[in-house]
């Protein structure tokens, strides 16, 4: 559901009473979340009791499963997910007694109301960056309020309200929302197409991250990972336009770079350097370069920030990751499991680059659900040819969500990609099904990894299940 972003979007406290739609999504919960704390009157809705309302329910916030009118009560404001029903019952009341109604990035835009925004961007990477900036700051003695798009492992949530001015923000370039949040400075970890179906053209893609950067602070600053080409061309732009911009990553021509990088089973190990001084050493609990990248991202905002090195990597070295982002979901048997949100070519690419190294001398067996048909139409060739870096591959139909099915647009667009002889690949229907193709090709000494966006995170404790003999 489109709700149109107001002209003025007021601070949080003056909304009044607050319903969400949605609320069991990571999105609206951490609003709810952070105007739980701030003092604002919540309640909201979800047809799901998700691992994020419980903690909801702690601070006094009425949750309500499935939706009716019913539950919007006398609120003065709706906050509501892109994720809701054209017929949703509850907008439909807000819309009959003229309530406020605000998207989720407006909802978010009005907790940050008089904070300094350090937003965090990008095609890829948005969450677990979130989360390493957040971590490093904590550290550092900062307390900052934040809102990711999973739980944290070293706090147990996906947001909060801290004392400081500072608030930490992933921000959404899927339906726009970034481009609402006025952040005093921003990291942009990559930029390469997604979301055609609500952007349109990659070149409109690539336009809405300047557009993101010009709504920076003009005393602010950006910090751009030097090795995408999507980040370099959007860092030469902002340069361009008088704003300060820090490259970071492994080129030569990076401000904060990346020396003698180490991948070795779920550790990570670099030297850093600043113009050509060795700062120090960084490592890092969680497995891949795309995650030393985002790692180097969030030291370089805590540096400009003026936070100590040391107290910076200290906290980026204890971050163990949050929720489906090569989340560990178990192991039975010497297989371990594995879930991640990953669903764009790159995503998968990485990560299963990563779970390589996880697997050490075992095979890597993954599965994977495409997310949305419009992804799927455009990059389902390459998410195939991405999986062939796996050993064993099952595939499962496409997650439907925001759009209406395409007989056309199916997961046999994504197999029939997968560069590995046929016995290799499986093609299964539903989530059970997947689990017991993943339970059936796994053997002790693998690694078993779920992939996507949908509801495949459902299938590793299945698998576990299965594997157990439970």
């Amino acid at each position: 559901m489109r709700i149109p972003v107001p002209d003025e979007i007021l601070p949080a406290a003056e909304l009044g009473r607050v319903h969400c739609v949605g609320i069991g999504g990571a999105g609206i919960s951490a609003i709810a979340r952070i105007m739980a704390r701030q003092g604002v009157e919540v309640s909201g809705s979800d047809d799901n009791d998700t691992p994020f309302l419980p903690a909801l329910r702690e601070l006094g916030v009425t949750c309500h499963l499935g939706y009716d009118a019913s539950h919007v009560a006398d609120a003065d404001t709706l906050v509501v997910t892109t994720a809701a029903r054209d017929d949703n019952p509850e907008v439909s009341e807000a819309r009959r007694r003229g309530l406020r109604i605000l998207p989720r990035s407006a909802g978010l835009a009005a907790v940050m109301a008089g904070s300094r925004v350090l937003a965090v961007a990008g095609t890829h990477g948005k969450t677990t960056t979130t989360g390493l900036l957040t971590s490093a700051l904590l550290a550092a003695g900062l307390d900052p309020s934040y809102a990711v798009g999973g739980v944290l492992s070293a706090t147990g949530r996906n947001a909060d309200a801290g004392i400081d001015d500072l608030f930490v923000a992933e921000a959404d370039e899927s339906d726009g929302a970034f481009l609402h949040y006025r952040p005093h400075a921003a990291i942009v970890t990559n930029v390469e197409a997604d979301h055609l179906d609500n952007w349109g053209t990659e070149e409109a893609y690539h336009q809405a991250f300047e557009e993101f950067a010009g709504t920076l602070d003009r005393d602010g600053f950006l910090v751009c990972v030097a090795d995408d080409p999507g980040a370099v061309a959007l860092a030469r732009t902002a340069r361009d336009r008088g704003l300060e911009v820090i490259e970071v990553g492994e080129s030569a021509g990076a401000d904060l770079r990346i020396h003698d990088l180490t991948l070795d089973g779920s550790t990570s190990t670099c030297r850093i350097s600043r113009d050509g001084v060795d700062l120090g050493e960084l490592r890092l609990r969680i497995p891949g370069r795309h995650y030393v990248l985002d790692a180097v991202a969030a030291l370089a905002m805590g540096l400009r920030l003026g936070c100590a090195f040391d107290a910076l990597v200290d906290g980026l070295g204890g971050f163990t990751g949050t929720g489906r982002r090569m989340e560990l979901k178990g192991e039975v048997d010497g297989i371990r499991v594995y879930d991640s949100y990953a669903h764009h070519p790159v995503e998968i690419r990485g990560d299963l680059e990563a779970a390589r190294a996880l697997a050490g001398e075992g095979r890597v067996v993954a599965a994977f659900q495409p997310h949305l048909v419009s992804r799927t139409r455009i990059f389902g060739e390459a998410m195939g040819v991405a999986l062939g870096a796996a050993d064993e591959v099952v595939v499962l139909d496409v997650y439907v969500a925001r759009e209406a099915p395409d007989p056309a647009v199916t997961g046999r667009l994504v197999v029939d990609a997968v560069p590995l002889p046929a016995e290799h690949v499986a093609y299964v229907d539903g989530l059970p099904a997947a689990a017991e193709a993943l339970a059936a090709r796994a053997r002790p000494g693998d690694l078993v990894i779920t992939l996507g966006a949908g509801d495949i995170t459902r299938v590793g404790p299945q698998v576990l299940a299965l594997l157990g003999g439970a």
